[in-house]
């Protein structure tokens, strides 16, 4: 499968965007008194339904569309299948080996910077907790890159959808890898930085989807990679983003965005039939 090298730019672009939106999470935190918690349990839960309703009603059938021309329908779909969970265990597993000390999905509050003000003491030996936050959340962004970018090679229209889900998913994690390094460092700008940085390993993981599996991206492996493509994508949104959607706000308010979630990725499918 060939692809233009505008189209590749524009996947890359989509996926630097969506990584680096822990930036805005990092900022929020130090820039803001308050956290909002409603329309944070709204975004959450939007950006869940987006995903959840585009991996089960595209992604997935799209993946199934390629394994079942190339390996008959029978095949074609219990290899369907099996990617997609494989995709749901591969996240599971990276998932459970980040400590939960380390987690970068623990909710976090931007008032809690303000503690901090209060009663940190700058300890080198604390920089090594602030390190491995950065790194857990570095591990779990990287499959998301890929994801994006798959996605958003094969569909622009797809691509944006499903990066500005992400986008919104890690303005909180943004949010929750900042403050711990600022325990760890008593440093507003390195606690940025390094929540910065550490969005950059979507764009990473496009770069490997880009030099190391797209010149083998036949419509069999497309197949499967675009399979295991969509569970990645529910187990976030049910593991991480509706489970966050409710602790920041009240339950009905992440049910209510993810049904908003989905009933806008559906208009906007509909849109490009």
């Amino acid at each position: 499968m060939e692809y233009e090298l505008n189209d590749v730019l524009i996947a890359f672009g989509l996926t630097l965007f969506a990584g680096l939106s822990t930036g805005i999470g990092s900022a929020i935190a130090f820039f803001t008194k308050r956290t909002n918690t409603k329309f944070l349990s709204v975004a959450l839960g939007f950006s869940a339904g987006v995903m959840i309703y585009v991996s089960f009603v595209e992604i997935f059938f799209k993946a199934r569309e390629s394994l079942t021309e190339v390996l008959g329908v029978t095949k074609g779909t219990w290899l369907t299948v099996a990617s997609f969970f494989g995709g749901i265990a591969v996240i599971a597993i990276i998932d459970k080996l980040i400590p939960s000390a380390e987690n970068p999905h623990e909710i976090r509050l931007v008032e809690e910077v303000e503690e901090v003000d209060q009663k940190v003491r700058k300890d080198k030996k604390l920089m090594r907790m602030g390190m491995f936050t950065a790194l857990a959340i570095a591990i779990h962004n990287f499959p998301e890159g890929l994801a994006t970018f798959t996605a958003a090679l094969t569909d622009p229209a797809l691509g944006i959808a499903i990066a500005v889900a992400i986008a919104i998913h890690n303005i909180p994690e943004g949010i929750a890898v900042s403050i711990p390094v600022y325990y760890a460092t008593g440093n507003k700008r390195k606690a940025f930085t390094l929540s910065f940085l550490s969005g950059l390993a979507e764009p990473v993981g496009a770069l490997v989807g880009y030099f190391i599996l797209l010149p083998f991206l036949t419509e069999l492996t497309f197949g499967i990679l675009f399979a295991s493509v969509a569970g990645i994508m529910v187990f976030i949104s049910i593991d991480e983003l509706l489970p966050a959607a409710q602790e920041y706000g009240e339950h009905h308010l992440s049910i209510y965005g993810l049904i908003g979630g989905m009933a806008v990725m559906a208009v906007s499918l509909l849109l490009f039939i």
